[in-house]
């Protein structure tokens, strides 16, 4: 079907570019406030719309191919985010060409700034567990335990790779919502709960296993796993900041201090009273909390509510099951990306060096979120160019 015959005021997402514009506007005030406390001696909020220049330009790129042809380009993708993955690794910071921060081997040092390749690959790893997951279910229409166990070997294989590269560098946040997107996608992919409960049970045991030894079998972690002191202080300083105040705790202590001040309505535009660091990207959301407080806060989450929302809606209206799958690796990582932000700011969560979507300064991390929305755009875009159907996501 010709799409040349539709109006592209009716194909193009227009619910989602207004959020995104809401979204804009929130982090430029956050990011104007953020640098006032002269840490940075620089002005970001330029840079952060020169980010959304080229978040706007690369949409507007994907967007304009259909998901037929993501299906042909997603190993090949796939294959140039290991390249970098491997690349970012095995290229030494002395060199110039790669960046080491805060103990993480993880950037590529270039003339527009640091790159990290992971937020590309998160993209490009979404595009091929769909169309792997797409293809195996077309081929195997009878859904068994053997079906199912066969297409959890596919994704795993495709999932340790990257996987293991980035936790190499390391980045341990990364590589965590890696997992969360696989998580996703095997539960949107039909595989059967008889499978999926223990596997996620195991998972579980594992974890809880893990923390327990690493608050009371230090050495045997240290001497079995090769586990670092400063990945123990991680998990100590998260349980009790205030033990560590000097040291691991501090940033916790001074995001919950910031946002805790704020109170219900906040101190005001430009009114900060609390020191905290980084706070123009991972701990942007203390900057908001002090700020705007509560219903402030609360409005930035019902803001990613919505989001959320929408893309489910959406999702939930296509019928081409690769389309499907693209967007729910995409709500997967975007969810899991504010659950762990906001999450590690309150302490409800370890502190993982993850940015909050849309609102934290950064250009990889900008980049790799228009890389996947632009994939939302498409799939919406050139609904009719692949369905034989009148129905349309916005008539439903």
């Amino acid at each position: 079907m010709d799409t040349n015959n539709y109006n592209f005021n009716k194909r193009f997402d227009w619910t989602l570019t207004i959020i995104l514009i809401l979204f804009l506007g929130v982090s430029l005030l956050a990011i104007a406030s953020a640098q006032t406390s002269g840490q940075y001696g620089t002005n970001f909020v330029p840079k952060q719309m020169l980010n959304y220049a080229i978040f706007a330009f690369i949409v507007a790129v994907v967007m304009y191919f259909d998901p037929d042809q993501y299906k042909k380009l997603a190993w090949p993708l796939y294959g140039m985010g290991l390249i970098l993955l491997v690349a970012v690794v095995a290229i030494p910071a002395s060199t110039g060409i790669t960046i080491e921060r805060n103990g993480a081997h993880s950037w590529f040092n270039t003339p527009i700034g640091s790159i990290q390749p992971a937020e590309f690959m998160k993209t490009f790893f979404i595009l091929s567990a769909a169309y792997l997951i797409s293809r195996h279910n077309e081929k195997y229409q009878i859904k068994t335990i053997k079906s199912d166990m066969i297409l959890l070997g596919k994704i795993g294989v495709t999932l340790i790779v990257p996987l293991g590269l980035i936790m190499l560098q390391p980045d341990l946040g990364s590589g965590l919502v890696f997992i969360a997107i696989t998580v996703a996608l095997v539960i949107v992919a039909g595989v059967t709960w008889k499978i999926i409960l223990p596997l996620l049970g195991g998972a579980a045991v594992v974890g809880g296993s893990l923390l327990w030894m690493a608050l009371y079998m230090q050495d045997f972690l240290e001497k079995t796993f090769g586990f670092q002191p400063y990945q123990f202080a991680r998990i100590y300083s998260w349980l009790d900041p205030y033990s560590y105040a000097t040291s691991d705790g501090y940033h916790l202590i001074t995001s919950l201090n910031a946002i805790g001040s704020g109170e219900v309505f906040g101190k005001g535009f430009l009114a900060r009273e609390v020191y905290v660091a980084e706070n123009h990207t991972d701990f942007i959301f203390a900057v908001i909390g002090e700020e705007w407080g509560f219903i402030g806060a609360s409005a930035v989450i019902c803001l990613y509510f919505l989001l959320i929302y929408h893309l489910t809606k959406m999702t939930l209206l296509l019928k081409d099951p690769f389309c499907t799958y693209v967007c729910a690796g995409i709500i997967a990582m975007i969810t899991f990306h504010v659950f762990e932000n906001i999450g590690m700011t309150i302490q409800l969560l370890p502190i993982t060096g993850i940015p909050l979507p849309f609102i934290s300064y950064g250009g990889s991390s900008m980049m790799g979120n228009a890389l996947a929305i632009g994939l939302v755009y498409s799939m919406k875009f050139h609904y009719r160019t692949y369905m034989f159907t009148t129905n349309d996501p916005d008539d439903e």
